[in-house]
């Protein structure tokens, strides 16, 4: 490979051997910073000499040999074919030299017959052939050997010898004065080697990795590299190992483990100041302290820094890359990097700095904190990253605080925030503060606020005896209570009653009023669930609970206001509002990389799928929440992903997925829980699917029972009445479904439509066959407006039947194509297979799509609307009511639209008039 921009240093030294090969003899140094070509051109300068009758002779200074005297010096004459005479004479004279100076100590002189003798050895040889004597890193060169050359450089003009010498200015502080000896002012020549240019890297890119490639990245690699060749190389090994990995180009310039090792090369190839500086930057990216954290004089950190940038590895005053600054860190010895931590920490906290920046340094300082402010310092970063939604760096703060703080009840509040933190990424890791949170309860350093998470975090990890113990002791200290936690259990009480209902009861009551915002929402959320799930909502609370999701955010207050108010949104029949809402908080939970938080609310989008007939997709989420957090870490919370997945894989024919799910063993305690009500429904509706009615009606009796205790008995939450009546029709039971589908209906207002429907639907089935129609299409019209398709597609199949039974197979057969067509989009597999058994619906449902193929488009939307509702049995009044017209007008659409289709009579209407069963007026 060539070298590239180097053409006219190299026509210089051209020139200058072959004056050298004429008898004029000639001096040369060759500078730059590191990895500018120096070595490649001397060694290419080496291959010319031999090509012009010149005898190369070569030798390389080294930093290990700079102590030994005429080290360099010997290279030559070991390089150098001399005769045998006079290659005993040099190496006589080599020893005699090296010992002398060696016995003399530092600062001793060589002896000036040793220089005469050795110059001469070489001068007599260049009489004979001419001479490149070619001096690599000649900055590394011993003393005596630099003596021997400067006095060889003087006498080299009268003699066929080339003497080219190369130094590296790497780090170096201008011309050091042994230079000046070498090549005097006037008598030698300068060849200063500067960084590649743009379009140089690029000709390096073009070589190494191919004219494309190089059109694309050369303008970027030569930003990371200033220029520098041997870093632009490790950014081509880089890209070749993506290509590798991935299988594609990568877009972008990639730095990683080759650049990394390009700059460490570099360092390793200058002064020792030059490393310990790059050590410095890598920890503290600020010029202004850099001196005091290294201990150097500012004005040896400022050249070295103009080195460090001239040979590209800084720009601006900071690494090109964070792999560089990486590559560096891991270069520097634990023990060294902490101290270097521990010094930044200080300057950056005596600068006035951000918490963050000294928390990072304090953390990777060292397990112990000794400045009295850092655990201070470590809170406040904490408080931040929550906010900012970067748990995991809060949880470092916090635990280094916790393990510097030496006051116990300060702790003991640093421990509650570690576990409300940690609590975000995998509640099971919090389970090991508990025993000792629990244990400062006792000695009365816990206290307020923090009992009540210490409180929650038991419940939910089942440990409820705990729980009720810690409950009791705030239930002791009523009348003591601070605002801040009076306020806290106000919202902590409706909160308790949705999720732990048994233990309520222990929790003291008070009359205090929140103060913020976020503590404002966090209390209407949970009263708002709280009423959903014991008592019947508001016509206005779908309006107040968006209002509060409106105005909530993941990183201002807790996941309950957020939780609680989705669900209920979701238990109180507006599965539809909430799934918008859910989404944009499930993606806001992963952008701030917080896992509990994506898992639980993961959760709540499976429950709105669940309620809007979106069976694949609640399996889906419910799975993703079960990945994200394994069931060790739900507590008593697994309950309801694992109901959730199971109530879609029964719908789906998935039994396989369901007994796995049911296999997974579930804590006891979980049945004193809102998840185990769900979890006692998911557990009956699948003795259900596999024709064990009496095993679910048990499940779904002991779940009435349950929520008739804690006063949370609403349809909404489970309709276990439904389910309970489905079960007792499986068993040949007809008026104990009626009884308990007619309670079911009792219980709803109008803010139910999905209960009221089922329940309907259920009803419809202990009724006579002639009255089952009317009670169908009222159910169908109402799951319609609840969103939920799947209980939709289940009515409208009863509905089929119900007119199959009746006589009229033609009704049958287009309402079972409707409800067959609704399966299919639900993914309910068992449902669509027994609605697609009846070859009778399925001719007569071709038969009506034949003759509306092309009439749909003469209909005008109201009659449209008429048409559909008489296709599917409802009377002329009956339309006229649910439209809001007179039965005048209905009269008036239909004849229309007999005359437009060619029809003489409604039974003659095709099915699929509109893509809905009962549109809106």
């Amino acid at each position: 490979m060539g070298l590239i921009e180097r053409d006219e240093a190299l026509d210089c030294l051209d020139e200058l051997l072959a004056d050298a090969v004429a008898g004029r003899g000639r001096v040369a140094l060759v500078t730059g910073t590191v990895a500018t070509g120096k070595s490649e051109l001397l060694n290419l300068l080496a291959d010319r000499s031999i090509e012009r009758g010149a005898l190369a002779v070569t030798a390389t200074g080294s930093a290990v040999e700079r102590d030994l005297p005429l080290a360099l010096l010997g290279q030559l004459f070991h390089d150098a074919p001399l005769p045998a005479d006079d290659r005993d004479r040099a190496m006589s004279l080599l020893l005699e030299g090296t010992r002398a100076v060696l016995a003399a100590g530092p600062g001793a002189h060589l002896d000036p017959q040793v220089i005469h003798g050795l110059c001469t050895i070489l001068l007599e040889l260049a009489e004979r052939f001419p001479l490149a004597l070619l001096v690599d890193d000649v900055q590394h060169a011993d003393r005596a050997s630099l003596v021997c050359l400067s006095y060889l450089a003087r006498r080299a003009r009268l003699a066929k010898v080339l003497v080219v010498f190369s130094r590296s200015t790497f780090g170096a502080a201008g011309d050091p004065a042994w230079q000046t000896e070498l090549v005097r002012p006037g008598s030698g020549n300068r060849i200063h080697l500067e960084p590649l240019s743009g379009d140089g890297v690029r000709q390096l890119a073009e070589q190494l990795a191919g004219a494309e490639v190089a059109d694309r990245l050369a303008g970027r690699w030569h930003q990371l590299s200033g220029g520098n060749p041997l870093l632009v190389e490790g950014l081509v090994a880089d890209h070749r190992q993506a290509l590798a990995e991935t299988g594609a180009e990568p877009a972008d310039a990639v730095a990683g483990d080759g650049y990394g090792a390009a700059v460490m090369s570099c360092l390793y190839r200058g002064e020792d100041r030059l490393l310990e500086v790059a050590r410095g930057i890598a920890v503290l990216d600020d010029p202004e302290s850099l001196d005091r954290l290294i201990g150097l004089d500012p004005q040896q950190v400022a050249q070295t820094v103009r080195a460090l940038t001239t040979a590209g590895l800084l720009g601006m005053g900071a690494f090109r890359n964070p792999a560089a600054r990486a590559a560096v860190l891991a270069d520097v010895h634990q023990e060294q990097r902490a101290e270097l931590h521990r010094r930044a920490a200080v300057l950056t906290y005596d600068r006035g700095a951000s918490t963050r920046v000294v928390a990072e340094h304090l953390v990777n300082a060292a397990s112990e904190v000794q400045e009295s402010w850092g655990v201070s310092v470590l809170e406040d970063a904490a408080r931040q990253a929550l906010r900012e939604g970067r748990v995991e760096a809060a949880v470092r703060y916090l635990k280094l605080a916790w393990k510097a703080c030496t006051d116990d009840r300060h702790r003991v509040r640093i421990m509650t925030t570690l576990v409300r933190a940690e609590w975000r990424i995998n509640p099971s890791t919090s389970a090991g503060y508990l025993p000792e949170l629990t244990g400062a309860l006792d000695k009365g350093v816990l206290r307020g606020s923090d009992a009540i998470v210490l409180a929650k975090a038991l419940l939910w990890h089942g440990q409820f005896r705990d729980a009720e113990h810690v409950l009791d002791h705030l239930a002791a200290n009523g009348a003591e209570l601070d605002p801040d936690t009076a306020a806290e259990l106000a919202a902590t009480r409706p909160w308790l009653r949705c999720t732990y209902a048994p233990f309520v009861a222990r929790l003291p009551k008070t009359t205090a009023t929140v103060d913020t915002v976020s503590a404002s929402r966090r209390l209407a959320a949970a009263r708002a669930l709280s009423s959903v799930i014991s008592s019947s909502p508001g016509p206005d609370l779908g309006d107040t609970l968006e209002r509060i999701l409106r105005g909530s955010r993941l990183d201002e207050m807790s996941l309950d206001t957020v939780e609680s108010s989705l669900l209920a949104l979701t238990y109180a029949g507006h599965a539809d509002k909430a799934a918008g809402w859910a989404d944009m908080f499930v993606e806001e939970a992963y952008t701030r990389r917080a896992p509990s938080r994506q898992a639980r609310l993961a959760v709540v989008r499976a429950e709105v799928a669940v309620r809007t007939g979106n069976l694949a997709g609640a399996a889906r989420y419910a799975r993703t929440a079960l990945e994200i957090m394994p069931p060790a870490s739900w507590g008593v919370a697994i309950g309801h992903p694992l109901s959730l997945l199971i109530i879609a894989s029964i719908a789906m024919g998935e039994f396989d997925d369901v007994r796995e799910q049911l296999d997974q063993p579930v804590p006891e305690a979980m049945f004193q829980t809102r998840y185990g009500l769900h979890y006692l429904q998911a557990r009956g509706r699948y003795s259900l699917a596999t024709d064990h009615p009496a095993l679910a009606l048990r499940d779904f009796q002991r779940c009435g029972d349950l929520m008739s205790a804690w006063g949370v008995d609403a349809p909404g939450l489970v309709a276990w009445r439904s389910d309970a009546a489905e079960a007792n029709l499986r068993m040949g039971r007809p008026l104990q479904a009626r009884k308990l589908a007619e309670e079911q209906l009792a219980r709803c207002t109008g803010q139910m439509p999905r209960a009221q429907g089922v329940g309907l639907r259920l009803l419809a089935a202990t009724e006579q066959a002639r009255h089952r129609p009317m009670l169908l299409r009222q159910a169908a019209d109402l799951l319609q407006n609840s969103g939920d398709l799947y209980e939709l597609a289940r009515t409208l199949a009863d509905l089929a039947q119900a007119y199959q039974a009746l006589g009229e197979s033609r009704r049958a057969g287009m309402i079972g194509h409707r409800a067959r067509a609704l399966a299919e989009g639900c993914e309910a597999a068992p449902l669509r297979r027994a609605l697609s058994q009846d070859e009778e619906w399925e001719s007569g449902e071709t038969a009506q799509t034949a003759v509306a193929g092309g009439a749909a488009a003469m209909l005008s939307d109201a009659e449209r609307r008429v048409a559909a509702l008489a296709a599917v049995g409802y009377t002329n009044r009956e339309i006229a009511d649910k439209l809001y017209i007179t039965t005048s007008t209905v009269e008036q659409h239909l004849t229309r639209t007999y005359r437009k289709l060619n029809v003489s009579r409604r039974s003659d209407l095709p099915a699929n008039l509109d893509a809905s069963l009962a549109p809106t007026a």
